[in-house]
């Protein structure tokens, strides 16, 4: 035994002599790697995996992306000479999340090529809050988030934005270069995303009047280099004739390694039609329990409006709190009030039609917003999970488990006296289960994206997933963007739901309050990993998606 022990001990250090270098093996003989080493390393690559930046335009050039991904091995091989099986549970499971984003990286240059295949990578400039730790799928370096800033803007927002700004023109003239693929779909819509941008610009030259002459030629400059790429786009579109999806087996690899999904993609088809036929079979019989009841009609104006979402985040505060659910924190139903939004006329898109109906409902879903509030106030100790993980890697829990609290609370109680809004509840699970077998025909090249949005549109009931609108295909084009995006909000719903068995199997102690607060304590991590922190317990199919 003592042997195998020097044997296997010989062997480490000779990997490490190979992947770092002698002077760094030195230190390796002389001691175990640890937790700190990790975390070393982790610092090291988040700074490293970053484009390289000439003149402050991030580099995404065939030369520099093949430079990138050539040094990107010698990151994995330094990990590889850390093993953490000693450690515990929780800084185990960091090493399998560093492990994750770089095969992200992996990825990213093998299969899914964003600065090559896709135009919306090159969108840098954003209006609006994403609801998520990182803004979905992937983009260039160099973001502009104009919904952080205050107008007319401050001497000090403009030195936090105009490096993003500046960068634009190089960035889009590089663009030209670099495109280089030819799938379709990703072309056609992603125009349609560079085209909102052109939007976005045009209307911040409206507001920096009085901003120094410098700032204002470099709106100018960056909004008439958008206007170029557009119509640069536009010219090369019917040339462009391939398919987008990535195909089922890279698929596979994708949910194995970054993802840390434990299914596989027949799986998710699987448990996606189960999951659209529960939802439709379960609305059958609200509907059929509810028909002499009042339809729910719609929010007519905005004194209504405003009225019934107050009330709405109050009733869903007091539910929280009353029935003991989870801790509640001062941030929380500020959150809450800074999502309110406004009335609107016209046509609604899906997600309105059902906030219009009841407030309440989506209150739930905004469970996002908690998270949120939670990485600004409470940030983790571990460095690791301080901040989001990269390449999405926490849409299972994020986007997973705000999908299980819709049904957790109807199962809770908080719709008993809205008969009707229990409705809503499994209108929405049927949208999330059609839309995410869009996602996987889509990348099976089963479907193209415009199928993909015709099957989620029918298979959505009440036909509130209109054609006619916006919604239907910009959740498919995200979804085509990032893989196992569109999924995640029912392959996470499902593993939400088997943790919690889990949780209540593991002791006669069970308290939901105190299950939800360790939730929230543990990070945004993927469901898969929660379920061995929280319960100690590897499943089997976890275990065999960590062995890779």
């Amino acid at each position: 035994m003592r042997c195998m022990r020097f044997i296997t001990g010989f062997i480490t250090v000779i990997v490490a002599v190979v992947a770092i270098g002698a002077t760094d093996a030195v230190r390796i003989v002389a001691r175990t790697p640890s937790f700190d080493d990790l975390m070393a390393l982790f610092d090291q690559w988040r700074a490293f995996q970053h484009a390289p930046l000439v003149d402050g335009v991030p580099q995404y050039t065939a030369a520099a992306m093949k430079a990138q991904h050539t040094e990107s091995a010698k990151y994995r091989k330094r990990l590889e000479t850390i093993d953490p099986s000693g450690w515990p549970v929780p800084q185990q499971i960091d090493w399998y999340l560093v492990r994750a984003e770089m095969d992200g990286l992996d990825f990213d240059h093998r299969v899914l090529r964003p600065w090559e295949r896709d135009p919306a990578f090159y969108v840098t400039v954003f209006a609006h809050q994403s609801d998520q730790p990182a803004r979905e799928g992937p983009h260039a370096d160099g973001a502009v988030e104009l919904w952080r800033e205050s107008f007319p803007l401050s001497p000090e927002a403009i030195a936090r934005i105009a490096p993003g700004i500046r960068a634009i023109p190089g960035l889009l003239e590089q663009a030209r270069t670099n495109l280089t693929g030819n799938a379709r779909d990703l072309w056609v819509y992603g125009t349609q995303s560079v085209k909102e941008q052109q939007s976005v610009l045009a209307d911040l030259g409206t507001r920096v009047s009085g901003a120094p002459e410098s700032f204002t030629r470099d709106v100018k400059q960056a909004t008439a280099a958008t206007d170029a790429f557009v119509s640069w786009l536009e010219a090369r579109t019917a040339s462009k004739t391939g398919p987008s999806g990535i195909g089922i087996e890279d698929y596979n690899w994708y949910l194995k390694h970054v993802q840390l999904v434990p299914y596989t993609w027949q799986e998710e088809v699987a448990l996606m039609e189960r999951e659209l036929a529960r939802a439709e079979a379960a609305l059958a019989f609200e509907e059929h329990r509810n028909e002499k009841l009042p339809v729910q009609a719609p929010i007519a104006n905005a004194d209504d409006y405003a009225r019934l979402f107050d009330s709405a985040i109050r009733e869903y505060m007091t539910f929280l709190r009353e029935r003991d659910i989870l801790t509640i924190r001062d941030y929380m139903e500020p959150a809450l009030r800074g999502r309110m939004g406004r009335f609107r006329e016209g046509p609604r898109e899906f997600f309105t039609e059902v906030n219009y109906r009841d407030p309440l409902v989506m209150r739930t879903h905004d469970y996002h917003w908690f998270d949120l509030g939670r990485l600004a106030h409470e940030p983790h100790a571990d460095p690791v999970r301080r901040g989001p993980l990269l390449y999405n890697i926490f849409v299972t829990r994020t986007e997973g488990f705000a999908t299980a609290w819709e049904e957790m609370m109807l199962q809770a109680g908080m719709f008993d006296a809205r008969p009707r809004s229990r409705e809503l509840i499994y209108v929405l699970l049927a949208e999330r289960a059609a839309r995410a077998l869009g996602d996987l025909r889509m990348h099976a090249n089963e479907f193209t994206l415009e199928e993909a949005a015709r099957f989620a549109s029918t298979n959505t009931p009440r036909g509130w997933l209109r054609l006619d609108a916006n919604t239907v295909r910009e959740e498919q084009h995200l979804y085509l963007q990032q893989p196992a995006y569109g999924t995640s909000y029912m392959t996470g719903k499902i593993q939400a739901e088997a943790l919690l068995a889990a949780a209540r199997r593991a002791g006669s102690g069970f308290r939901l309050h105190r299950f939800m607060d360790d939730l929230n304590a543990a990070g945004l991590i993927p469901m898969a990993l929660l379920r061995w922190e929280l319960t100690g317990e590897r499943p089997d199919d976890v275990a065999r998606m960590l062995a890779h």
